[in-house]
């Protein structure tokens, strides 16, 4: 493979990629936040609802993976 990821076009692209890839992770995040009955952060960290730590941990994920799959043209 060598080492291509060096070259600065290369590097600029995977950084800014990466940013768009977490504005966007952060976008979907509020947007679910907004459209739930609750506070999503309130009911996690003051109230300690596990439940709802997995299922926002798990819809997490899947975002990731779709917009890493969507990055990636895959």
């Amino acid at each position: 493979m060598g080492i291509e990821w060096l070259r600065p076009g290369v590097f600029v692209g995977s950084v800014a990629f990466a940013l768009v890839g977490v504005a966007v992770f952060w976008l979907c995040f509020v947007i679910i936040d907004k459209l739930t009955p609750y506070d999503l952060w309130g009911e996690i960290v003051e109230k300690k609802n596990l439940a709802l730590a997995i299922v926002v941990g798990a819809m997490c994920l899947g975002i990731s993976i779709i917009i890493a799959a969507a990055m990636h043209g895959g």
